[in-house]
Parts: structure tokens; C-alpha cells; sequence
């Protein structure tokens, strides 16, 4: 004859595994702690000047898409004008000109603030970590000057053609000479806004990795 078994101990240890798996399953970790939520905190959540610099590359990238949908729109009409028509609107090709140069140099200072532009990271991403900071410091510096460059010379185009129109348009030429210095202008804002950061130590490796 079998002697009863006591399952008083087996039922308390299922009942404390299946409580500790249950924990484990819903992911219940212990509390963060004030000081750590105010760190992350801190790190995710941009500066003022973050998110002004932000506004204005949305603001780029916005600009350029509505005229994006204005070229297309004249196209359409040079097409429509042409053979429905036939009569061929001349300032089709001077407005596009216009738009294709504010699209490209607005798009090229918004990949700057985005880091969006191509670029070939192997031999910097192989390289240890001091010449890697070295390397991305080296980089926006050759942005700064380029982009200063681009500014000073399209300021120089804009003040030599403020006299002369552009043809079937009737602007000054001086237009088509505003998107180098605005975008130059913009190159140098945000590359110089990327090496504060990178020298307080806020800079986002994700995005620049």
C-alpha cells in the first residue's frame, strides 16, 4: 500500500515558477529609478535649437516639393498648350530652369541637416574610434568651407544681375543666383550646428553611422 504523498510543496514551487514565468513573459522589470528617466530623457529630447534647425529643413524640403508639383504642372500645360492648342507657352522652359535650381540647392542643404547625402563610410568605419571623430570633424569642416564658398560667390552673382531679366519671364536674373547663397548659407548653419553637438557630446551615432 502506497503512502500519501504531500503535495503541498510540489503545488507552492508550480505556483512560484508559473509567477516567475509569467514575469518574465509580460516583460515586468523593477521601476527606472528619477535620475535615469530624466537621463533618457534628456538624451531623446532635442534642444530648442534642434528643433529650429529641424523647422528649417522641413521647411526646405517642403519648399521644394511644392515646386516640384508646380514643374509638373507646367510641363503638363507646355504639352497641353502645344499640341491641344497649338500654341506653345515660351515661359515653360525658364520657369522650369527656376525651379529645377531651387529644388536641387534647397534639397542639398536639407541632406545636410538630415545627413541624407551619399557618401563612402568603409575606410572611416574601419578606422579606430579617435580618427573616426577625427574624420567626421574633417568632414563638416570641408562642408563649412564649401558651403561658405557657395554662399559668398551666389551673393556675388545676385548683386552683378540685379539689372538683368530673365527672358520670357521677366525677373531678375538675380533669382536664379539666390538658391547657391541661401543653400550655402544653410550648409554652413548645419554643418556647424553638427560639430557643436559632436563637441557636447549630443550627436546621434545612428545617424551618422
Amino acid at each position: 500500500m502506497n503512502a500519501p504523498t504531500d503535495t503541498s510543496d510540489v503545488g507552492s514551487e508550480q505556483t512560484e515558477s508559473e509567477q516567475e514565468g509569467a514575469t518574465v513573459r509580460r516583460g515586468a522589470f523593477p521601476p527606472a529609478s528619477p535620475e535615469s528617466r530624466s537621463i533618457r530623457y534628456k538624451r531623446e529630447t532635442p534642444s530648442r535649437l534642434d528643433r529650429i534647425l529641424d523647422s528649417i529643413a522641413h521647411g526646405c524640403i517642403m519648399v521644394a516639393g511644392v515646386l516640384l508639383v508646380l514643374l509638373i504642372i507646367t510641363f503638363g500645360w507646355l504639352v497641353f498648350g502645344r499640341y491641344v492648342l497649338n500654341d506653345t507657352p515660351t515661359w515653360v522652359e525658364q520657369t522650369a530652369l527656376l525651379s529645377v535650381a531651387y529644388i536641387t540647392f534647397l534639397g542639398a542643404a536639407a541632406g545636410v541637416r538630415h545627413n541624407s547625402h551619399l557618401s563612402i563610410d568603409l575606410l572611416r568605419d574601419n578606422m579606430p574610434a579617435p580618427i573616426k571623430g577625427l574624420m567626421h570633424y574633417l568632414a563638416d569642416l570641408f562642408v563649412v568651407a564649401f558651403g561658405g564658398f557657395m554662399a559668398w560667390q551666389g551673393w556675388q552673382l545676385m548683386m552683378t544681375n540685379l539689372a538683368r531679366p530673365i527672358p520670357m519671364l521677366g525677373l531678375s536674373e538675380s533669382w536664379r543666383a539666390a538658391p547657391l547663397a541661401i543653400c550655402g548659407a544653410l550648409m554652413v548653419l548645419f554643418a556647424v550646428a553638427n560639430i557643436v553637438k559632436r563637441l557636447g557630446g549630443r550627436h546621434n551615432p545612428t545617424q551618422e553611422d
